[in-house]
C-alpha cells in the first residue's frame, strides 16, 4: 500500500469515527454529568455546575494533600501528618467533597452513570501527573464481593482502569481483595473507621511474586479520614510494595 493510500485509509477511519460520534449525539444528546442539561459535547459539565466545583490546588500537604491557605514551602506537611505520618507516600485529590461534588459523584457511584469514568479519570490525571509518572501499576480500593454483587461494578476500579489506560501503565483491578465485609463507614468516627477496616484487605495470592518493590498508585473515589486507604497501603507494604501513592476524585476537608 502506498503512502498516499495509507493516508486516505486513515482519513477514512477518522471520518467514520467522527460520523459515528455525531450519530450517537443525535440519538443520545450530550448532557451535563451533574444536572443533566444539554451541553455541546460528551464529557462536559455545564458552565454553572463547573463553576460550583471546588478544585484542590497547591499549596497542599505533601503527604496527605490537605489544602493550605498559605504556601509554607516545598514538601511541607500538615500537623496531622507530622504527628502521625500516613503509610502512603502521597495522596492527591481533584476536588473538595461538598454538595456540588456529591451531585457529581453519587450518580456515578450508585446509579450506573459509568460512562463518566473516562472523563473523571482525565481530570484526575491532570490534577496529579507526577503520581501517574512515578507508578509501576494502578490498582483500585476493592469492594467486598457481596457489595460488588449488589452494586454490579466497583467505581474505584472504573477510575483506575481509565487512569492506567491514559497513563500507559498496567492496571490490576484485583490486586487487593477484601477479606471480610466491613460495616458502612458513614456513621463512624475517625478511630472507629480505623478499627472497622483494620486487617480487612489482602494481596491476591497470584500477585505475590510481582509486588516486591513495586510503586503502586491506589485509586478511590473519596478520601474521608483516610482509614480505608491506610489499611490498603499497609497490606501492600507488608508484602513488599516499594511505595504507595493515592489518587482520589474528591476528599473531605475539615
Amino acid at each position: 500500500m502506498t503512502e498516499q493510500a495509507v493516508k486516505l485509509f486513515r482519513q477514512g477511519i477518522r471520518g467514520g469515527i467522527e460520523a459515528a460520534g455525531r450519530a450517537v449525539d443525535l440519538l443520545l444528546p450530550p448532557r451535563c454529568f451533574s444536572c443533566g442539561v444539554l451541553v455541546t459535547q460528551q464529557g462536559l459539565l455545564c458552565h454553572h455546575c463547573w463553576s460550583e466545583l471546588d478544585f484542590v490546588t497547591d499549596p497542599q500537604c505533601f503527604s496527605c494533600g490537605l489544602p493550605f491557605d498559605y504556601d509554607l514551602g516545598p514538601k511541607t506537611r500538615c500537623a496531622a501528618c507530622l504527628a502521625q505520618p500516613p503509610s502512603f507516600h502521597r495522596a492527591r485529590a481533584l476536588l473538595r467533597y461538598d454538595a456540588a461534588t456529591r451531585r457529581l459523584l453519587l450518580p456515578f457511584k450508585h446509579a450506573d452513570r459509568t460512562a463518566a469514568a473516562p472523563h473523571f479519570a482525565a481530570w484526575m490525571a491532570r490534577a496529579a501527573p507526577e503520581l501517574l509518572a512515578d507508578c509501576d501499576l494502578v490498582a483500585p480500593v476493592p469492594l467486598h464481593w457481596r457489595r460488588l454483587w449488589r452494586r454490579r461494578y466497583n467505581q474505584a476500579a472504573l477510575l483506575a482502569q481509565a487512569l492506567a489506560a491514559q497513563a500507559g501503565v498496567p492496571c490490576v483491578p484485583d490486586l487487593l481483595v477484601r477479606t471480610r465485609a466491613t460495616a458502612s463507614q458513614g456513621h463512624l468516627s475517625r478511630s472507629g473507621r480505623g478499627r472497622n477496616v483494620a486487617g480487612a484487605f489482602a494481596l491476591k495470592n497470584r500477585y505475590a511474586a510481582n509486588i516486591e518493590g513495586a510503586r503502586v498508585l491506589l485509586v478511590d473515589d473519596v478520601l474521608t479520614t483516610g482509614a480505608t486507604l491506610e489499611a490498603c497501603t499497609n497490606s501492600l507494604i507488608r508484602v513488599g510494595a516499594g511505595r504507595v501513592d493515592v489518587l482520589v476524585m474528591a476528599r473531605v476537608v475539615r
